[in-house]
């Protein structure tokens, strides 16, 4: 038997309405605070993500989907949404449309990773973008939209970490320090961070590796290293938090390690959910525009995973109870009347929501069959009643029953 590939998974009918609501409180979220949907194709050049994302990240160099097509271009399944959403902004000239443009997206996206609780190879997030404005205000709005769907959602066992990157002139001169700290202890870095060191230092904070954390348990921190500037552009955020009532924490070894990423970097992290506890990462990334293009346009965004998210509600028990529900069930009480039950059911369907028995089963298989899919009322064709030209017709919910004319119903 043909089995879904390793990593990805069906999402099957019972699950769809979980999913229904939590895109329903995101798009109230965004619509709130004045997001506008964006869709962008499910594969893309190679070349967006590889200067977009980076050469010497994980993602870039291990995880991709990546086919060369039959023009000879070499395409990737999308592995994340910003780059995309920047090149959409580039392509149709938003950035000259609109000097700001808030945008957000739900879709899925494709890594090769290996498949994890939370995690799988075929993933979907849902996230938002603004682009045009290097507000510190813009960060805040980032962190408290993302902070507000996860409570409307249900979720509080999750803590908000913060983090500032400051202006890439304070961060390169911090990767100097952090050279110099680690110069006599590559040799007891793991081969992982030894590539990091030379490629993407501040990696090195996320190691996994523990002989490597107890390294840089002793590293200088970036934030204790920034510029006025940077630090003046951090404390504003933190005052509209508070201001907010977004509780939150600073974590100095929250980084990110791409050159265009600047100022603000935050996290949303559940306490529920394993190992692979982010539930939603973001930051600022004013350098990221004029990399993939022509322009300078600043951008702050965040990206939020939907089945770790589901799976921290699961956890934290506040899925919430979605019964079936119809309006009508049609009941046949004779089975030469499959044609009349056809008409009446297309008749009610224009309007209303509808079913009605397919497979010729009783009186008593069909009444179940309406109360398993939470059927409102229950509309009995046939017998006596047929012959007047009437119908009864029986409230679920109190077991009421009337009659009345066929013609009626609609």
């Amino acid at each position: 038997m043909i089995k879904a590939i390793t990593g990805t998974k069906d999402i099957l009918p019972k699950e769809i309405p979980n999913w229904n609501n939590l895109e329903g409180v995101v798009r109230n979220a965004m619509n709130s605070f004045n997001y506008k949907e964006i869709r962008t194709p499910i594969f893309e050049e190679t070349r967006l993500f590889s200067r977009g994302i980076g050469e010497s990240t994980d993602i870039v160099g291990k995880e991709m989907y990546t086919f060369i097509d039959r023009s000879e271009t070499s395409i990737t399944l999308k592995p994340e949404m910003t780059a995309s959403v920047v090149r959409a902004l580039l392509e149709h000239s938003l950035d000259k449309q609109s000097q700001l443009n808030k945008l957000f997206y739900i879709s899925p996206m494709f890594r090769q990773e290996r498949p994890q609780a939370g995690r799988f190879r075929q993933f979907h997030q849902f996230g938002a973008e603004a682009l045009g404005s290097t507000s510190p205000a813009l960060d805040a709005e980032m962190i408290i939209l993302a902070y507000q769907i996860m409570k409307q959602l249900g979720l509080s066992n999750f803590i908000v970490k913060i983090n500032s990157l400051g202006i890439p002139s304070s961060r390169e001169n911090y990767k100097i320090l952090l050279k110099e700290y680690l110069a006599d202890k590559i040799n007891e870095l793991s081969d992982e961070s030894k590539k990091r060191y030379e490629t993407n230092i501040l990696r090195l904070f996320d190691s996994k590796n523990r002989d490597d954390k107890k390294i840089m348990d002793h590293a200088p921190l970036l934030i204790e290293h920034l510029d006025d500037e940077s630090l003046e552009h951090f404390e504003e955020v933190k005052q509209m938090l508070l201001s907010a009532g977004v509780p939150f924490e600073v974590d100095p070894k929250l980084v990110r390690g791409l050159d265009y990423y600047t100022h603000t970097t935050f996290e949303l992290v559940s306490r529920s959910v394993g190992s692979q506890s982010a539930l939603c990462g973001g930051g600022r990334y004013d350098l990221l525009v004029k990399q993939l293009g022509d322009r300078d346009v600043p951008g702050v965004g965040f990206a939020a995973g939907i089945e770790r998210i589901l799976l921290a509600m699961e956890n934290e028990k506040v899925i919430p109870e979605i019964a079936p529900k119809i309006d009508y069930y049609i009941v046949r009480l004779d089975k030469e009347l499959n044609r009349k039950v056809f008409e009446i059911a297309t008749k009610l369907r224009v309007e209303n929501s509808v079913e009605f028995d397919y497979t010729q089963r009783s009186v008593k298989a069909q009444m179940r069959e309406a109360n398993k899919i939470g059927a409102t009322k229950v509309i009995m064709i046939g017998g006596e009643e047929f012959e007047r030209g009437t119908a009864v017709v029986k409230t679920m919910a109190d077991g009421t029953q009337e009659e009345i004319a066929l013609e009626m119903i609609k």
